[in-house]
């Protein structure tokens, strides 16, 4: 598999590693439910620092990622993901619980890998998202 849009196309493991960034224990728990049954390769935090400990760790296919976080926002993982050679290329989707959040998304000039979703989410909008983001079908 590969990642469609990217100029240079990116290769995807038969199991995605991806990052749940979220306060949220619940929904990281919700979403790993989801993914683990599609066979990826999923971590989760709950708060911003943590997940980009993790992300830089583990350098996964993919982020999920919530805005509104207590110690370090979405805004700030976002950015300081984007201005890291490493982890500038790892598509992510923004998940906002707020509609009028998209549009600071959609100001940030999210890439065309990167997509968003608006809490609250079905698993079939969770995997749609995905498989736009990864080229995938899952």
């Amino acid at each position: 598999m590969t990642i469609a849009g990217s100029p240079s196309t990116i290769p995807v493991p038969e199991n995605p590693t991806v990052v749940c960034i979220d306060d949220e224990p619940e929904m990281v728990g919700l979403i790993h439910l989801v993914l683990g049954r599609r066979n990826f390769e999923f971590f989760g935090a709950t708060s911003g620092r943590e997940g980009l400990q993790l992300v830089r760790k583990l350098k996964p296919q993919l982020v999920l990622l919530d805005l509104m976080m207590p110690d370090i926002d979405g805004w700030e993982v976002y950015q300081q993901m984007k201005i890291d050679e490493e982890l500038k290329n790892i598509p992510v989707i923004v998940i906002s619980a707020k509609p009028e959040n998209i549009d600071k998304v959609l100001g940030f000039h999210i890439v065309a890998e990167d997509d968003y979703i608006t809490k609250p989410f079905g698993p079939s909008e969770l995997l749609t998202s995905i498989n736009k983001v990864l080229g995938t079908k899952l």
